[in-house]
């Protein structure tokens, strides 16, 4: 079974900006239950139908299917929870790994979340100076629940 394995943190600098390519993203959840996520995304030209398990630590299965990006504009513009989840995505290499970086729009405006994928859930590896505090356990940090309790409505 495809698993992924995930650590999030917070960022502290704009930094990552000028190291790395930048693609936007929209990605809407037909479910957004703990258990199941489903996502669907739009990044550049493609389109994608992701299914996620419920995490284990920083480990969670995942399935992810290319779809016609025809049926992407479907799925989010008519099945998909509003409000959709739009971003702007660094990717980053550094230290044998890439790092992405997503600065949210819209609804979660003013939100900006690295995260790396790792081989293991005890994987060493070095972080960039411009990362700061490790959210991967808090789930209002998790893309299906941006959707739930958008970061512009936190207090």
């Amino acid at each position: 079974m495809p698993k992924e394995i995930e650590r999030k943190f917070l960022v502290r600098s704009d930094a990552y900006r000028t190291l790395g390519t930048a693609e936007h993203l929209c990605q809407g959840f037909l479910s957004t239950a703990k258990e199941r996520v489903v996502r669907v995304r739009i990044s550049g030209d493609k389109a994608f139908i992701t299914i996620k398990g419920i995490s284990a630590g920083a480990t969670r299965a995942e399935f992810e299917y290319e779809i016609p990006v025809s049926d992407a504009h479907v799925l989010l513009d008519n099945l998909c929870e509003k409000p959709l989840v739009e971003k702007m995505r660094f990717s980053v290499p550094f230290k044998g790994y890439t790092w992405v970086v997503d600065e949210f729009y819209g609804e979660n405006e003013g939100l900006v979340i690295a995260e790396i994928e790792l081989p293991s859930e005890d994987a060493p590896f070095e972080m960039p100076e411009w990362i700061g505090e490790e959210v991967t356990y808090d789930p209002r940090y998790y893309n299906s629940n941006l959707v739930k309790l958008p970061f512009k409505s936190w207090k």
